[in-house]
């Protein structure tokens, strides 16, 4: 009765193993069945993708050179009285060994820039500097279209 109960065992867990498999007699291919939602998936991802990389492309613009120190806690309490005062721009502490060098902004034109540099020097009279620069532009947002 063991010896039987045993090969029935054996017997109907090979049949259910060989059941999961779904192959074509004639050529022995494997069939997989995904759901049609993967494609549109894929698709809406590389969409999203595609958007994050052109909303923040780096172009060629300026940025306001504030600081070119040695001293690295100078550079970095001048970074954050900047932050402080301006949280809009995006500031860019830079090593070029030796120095440090402190820059704000990321302006597509030129006059731009200039505005902010007059107020800047008033705070830093040192010397502020407007560089040509690769900058991070951010493209205004487009309008979706609402599909139905």
């Amino acid at each position: 009765m063991y010896k039987f109960i045993l090969l029935f065992l054996f017997v109907s867990i090979s049949a259910a193993t060989y059941a999961q498999m779904i192959t074509d007699t004639v050529s022995n291919n494997v069939f997989v069945v995904k759901d049609s939602r993967i494609d549109l998936l894929a698709k809406k991802k590389a969409e999203i993708n595609k958007k994050a990389a052109d909303a923040r492309r780096p172009t060629k613009g300026f940025r306001i050179q504030v600081l070119n120190t040695t001293d690295r806690t100078q550079a970095l309490a001048a970074k954050s009285k900047l932050l402080a005062q301006y949280p809009e721009h995006k500031t860019y502490l830079l090593y070029q060994a030796p120095y440090f060098k402190l820059r704000i902004g990321n302006f597509v034109e030129r006059n731009e820039a200039d505005d902010l540099k007059k107020e800047l020097a008033k705070m830093f009279p040192t010397g502020v500097f407007i560089i040509p620069s690769d900058i991070e532009y951010k493209a205004p947002p487009e309008k979706e279209e609402i599909q139905e």
